[in-house]
């Protein structure tokens, strides 16, 4: 603001707090300036409040529809996710080659702990896992058995390693088929085609006694499967660890092996290894106990005691056995051979004795198999061929006590 007065002229500044009225000052002119703009200064009161009233209904509908918008949102992601844990399921894991040859399936862990419903059936258990029923829910709730290793030292690191490693390029119907593995972090599991009737163990010490053509079926085709691991593999399998637990039965009580988890792996130029002791005992060859190369006729062995007990439908070794004399059945067998009294092997048995031709020649495969010397044993295809009748059995030689392998 300018004043002008007086002859002279000079500024104020605003406010005008000590302005005052000066009847002296007649002829003094003002000048103001005023901006030029669209402020409300100009507007009226009525003007003011209409321009306010518009500005809140502006600022109430943008918020109004966010409101709707959001909900909206939140309604749409609601109905996707009731929709998904209604219809969707669960995408199969894409198989992939852990090594060439191996066509195997990675699951994770999550999938698996699914599958057993938490680990929650247990089928059985070894010295490094537990065994679990599962479902597979995208393959038609299709049975499996999860072998879940715990636990895992070093030792357990090489259970892992040499079943998946066995397993994976193994394909014969004598043996239990290997699905798939988790491999995650600090878990390790194995997953397994589930064989519905159990275990030899279960099935031929569980109760009544099994009849004797299924007996000897079993036999036959254990005999085979090993025979498959030692010459048909493209890697040699030694098993390590064959008996009664370790073969299991499907819908139609075929034998299948199972429990690589002890297979000691042999390079195509190799024939024999030496190793720490394995296997169970009753079943454990010599050898173990005599710092001795461990060669494919350690599984020779064990099928051997395996036969006898598919024969006698008893344990290789029983405590409560009518006389001393009938504790170790390896002993006992071979007794009752040399006495010509296989008859008390199959007492009360009459499908067997009925077959008597058959128990005697079975009995003596088995003590061939059963011999001190690992050089004496026959191979597991001179086995098969045996049972099958291709060959004839020639008369064993009477092993060396058997305690020792107790």
């Amino acid at each position: 603001m300018a004043v002008f007065g007086g002859g002279q002229c000079w500024k104020k500044k605003f406010p005008l707090s000590n302005g005052f009225r000066d009847a002296t000052n007649a002829g003094t002119k003002v000048l103001i300036k005023i901006r030029k703009d669209n402020s409300t200064s100009n507007l009226s009161d009525a003007e003011l409040k209409k321009k306010n009233h518009s500005t809140v209904r502006l600022i109430l509908s943008v918020l109004l529809s966010s409101s709707m918008f959001l909900n909206l949102l939140f309604l749409l992601a609601a109905f996707l996710l009731a929709f998904r844990f209604k219809y969707w399921k669960p995408k199969a894991p894409n198989p992939y080659l852990v090594m060439p040859g191996m066509n195997l399936r990675s699951f994770t862990y999550e999938e698996l702990t699914e599958a057993t419903n938490g680990f929650r059936e247990e089928l059985g258990r070894g010295a490094f896992a537990k065994v679990y029923k599962g479902v597979l829910q995208y393959e038609d709730r299709k049975p499996v058995a999860v072998k879940r290793l715990y636990n895992m030292e070093r030792e357990g690191d090489m259970e892992f390693n040499a079943e998946v490693s066995a397993i994976g390029r193994t394909n014969h119907r004598n043996l239990v088929q290997l699905l798939g593995f988790c491999n995650e972090g600090e878990h390790r599991l194995l997953v397994y085609e589930f064989m519905s009737n159990g275990s030899l163990a279960s099935f031929l010490f569980g109760g009544s006694r099994p009849y004797w053509y299924q007996r000897i079926q079993i036999a036959l085709e254990t005999a085979r499967g090993l025979f498959y691991l030692h010459e048909e593999c493209s890697t040699q399998i030694i098993h390590c660890d064959i008996k009664p637990q370790n073969i299991l039965l499907d819908d139609s009580f075929s034998a299948r092996i199972s429990d690589f988890g002890l297979a000691k792996l042999l390079k195509t130029d190799q024939t024999r290894t030496t190793t720490r002791i394995r296997g169970t005992k009753g079943y454990v060859a010599p050898e173990w106990f005599k710092n001795m190369p461990v060669t494919i006729k350690v599984d020779v062995y064990s099928f051997g005691i395996l036969l006898l007990e598919l024969i006698c439908c008893r344990k290789s070794f029983e405590v409560k056995a009518k006389g001393e004399d009938q504790m170790i059945l390896a002993d006992w067998a071979y007794d009752c051979y040399k006495d010509k009294k296989l008859d008390l092997l199959v007492e009360n048995d009459e499908e067997a004795i009925d077959d008597m031709k058959r128990v005697e020649k079975y009995v003596m495969i088995a003590i061939w198999c059963i011999q001190e010397d690992p050089s004496l044993r026959p191979t597991m295809k001179k086995v098969v061929q045996m049972m099958e009748g291709s060959i004839e059995v020639s008369v064993p030689p009477g092993p060396s006590s058997f305690i020792s392998s107790m």
